[in-house]
């Protein structure tokens, strides 16, 4: 149930990446329902807001491959760790190249960047607390 709890929080992410990554409006005026500081902040800092969802996915995704792993004798935690920015890479590849198509945005090189850069500081941050658990339980 847990396994399935985070892939559907997984889709829930890719989605919502996709989905503000291909409006045909940058500046998010058009969302309604999201609060106005928050607009305010997403549009002054406009890279970094590609990182914030991104930090979420680098996080599930280490959930997700290491509770799946845990079955598996071969539990390589390295490999595991740069599949998952690889599948990171791609979803940011694919969010920014999807802007070719669409009247009034254009991909930009930082916003790959910064969607690698929250991805590997998300898994990093799963990785740490994970850690200090243990460390905490020993």
């Amino acid at each position: 149930m847990f396994h399935k709890i985070v892939l559907v929080l997984l889709f829930v992410v890719i989605g919502t990446v996709f989905y503000f990554s291909w409006l045909s409006d940058p500046s998010l005026s058009s969302e309604t329902y999201l609060p106005r500081w928050l607009l305010n902040w997403s549009n002054q800092n406009y890279n970094l807001r590609t990182a914030v969802p991104f930090l979420a996915l680098g996080f599930l995704l280490e959930i997700y491959t290491q509770h799946t792993s845990l079955d598996k004798l071969n539990n390589n935690k390295k490999l595991n760790f740069i599949q998952n920015i690889v599948f990171a890479v791609i979803i940011v590849c694919v969010a920014e190249g999807g802007q070719f198509i669409i009247q009034n945005r254009s991909p930009d090189l930082a916003d790959v960047f910064f969607g690698i850069a929250g991805s590997i500081i998300g898994a990093l941050g799963y990785n740490l607390l994970k850690k200090l658990k243990n460390a905490k339980q020993t």
